[in-house]
Formats: C-alpha cells, structure tokens, sequence
C-alpha cells in the first residue's frame, strides 16, 4: 500500500488561516453587500443613473462620476457602492497574510531559500497592492 501524503506544517498553517479569511471576507460582502442595497448609505453613484454608465469605457466613467482610480476608494468608503470595496481588499490581502504567517515556520525548519522567497513574494504583492508597481495598460 502507498503512503499516504501528508500536508506540511506550512502547508497546514497557510490553509487555515486562508479558510478563516475567506470566511471573514466573505462575510464582510454579504455584510456590505446588504447595507448597499437596503441603502442604509446613499451611494456615490444613484443606481438609476448606472445605466447611464454602462456603456463609457472606464476612463470615462471615472471622469463623468467625480471618481479617482487607486485607493481613492478610502475617501469614499462612507458611500454604500464604496463601501463594497472594504471585502474586496481584504480578500486580496489575505494571501499576503497566509505568506506572513508561514514565514517563521520556514525559518524554523531552516527552509531559508523558501523564506526568503515568501519574503519577495510577500513585498512584490505588497508593491503590486500599493500602486507602486504598475503594468498594462492602466
């Protein structure tokens, strides 16, 4: 009979903090989501006007509605269409905390080329988030 394969340390310590925050984050979207559509905030964007929008390419759109690209969207995160935003961030970042967290084990178990790739790869999504590092067309 074939061994069976067994998850790492690591590998376990990455999986369940990425559970628990895809839990989390999903949570804020339904959250968000139903204060957005029960309109316990006025959007930036009235929802009878989006289809006015529809059809503009993007950089149209932002210039017709007053609204900036990047991470303007704090600005406006008391909006209910901004508001959305706050789930979608921090399901973006939850990889960046995954990596943060099996960084020590690494050490530990004196995996250091592995460490120190997960440090990169850590700063490049970090770079990436932040705006510094830009690519396509954007």
């Amino acid at each position: 009979m074939a061994d069976k394969l067994q998850a790492t340390e690591e590998q376990l310590a990455y999986a369940k903090l990425l559970d628990k925050g895809m839990k989390l984050g999903l949570l804020m979207l339904v959250i968000t989501f139903t204060v957005y559509v029960t309109g316990i905030f006025s959007p930036h964007v009235p929802v009878n006007d989006l289809p006015t929008y529809w059809s503009m390419p993007v950089k149209d759109y932002l210039k017709a509605t007053g609204i900036h690209a990047g991470w303007s969207w704090l600005g406006m995160v008391g909006k209910g269409d901004f508001l959305n935003f706050i789930g979608i961030a921090f399901l973006s970042a939850v990889t960046i905390f995954c990596y943060i967290r099996i960084i020590p084990i690494l050490f530990r178990k004196k995996d250091t080329v592995y460490a120190f790739l997960a440090i990169i790869e850590v700063l490049v999504l970090v770079l990436a988030a932040s705006g510094i590092l830009k690519g396509g067309g954007h």
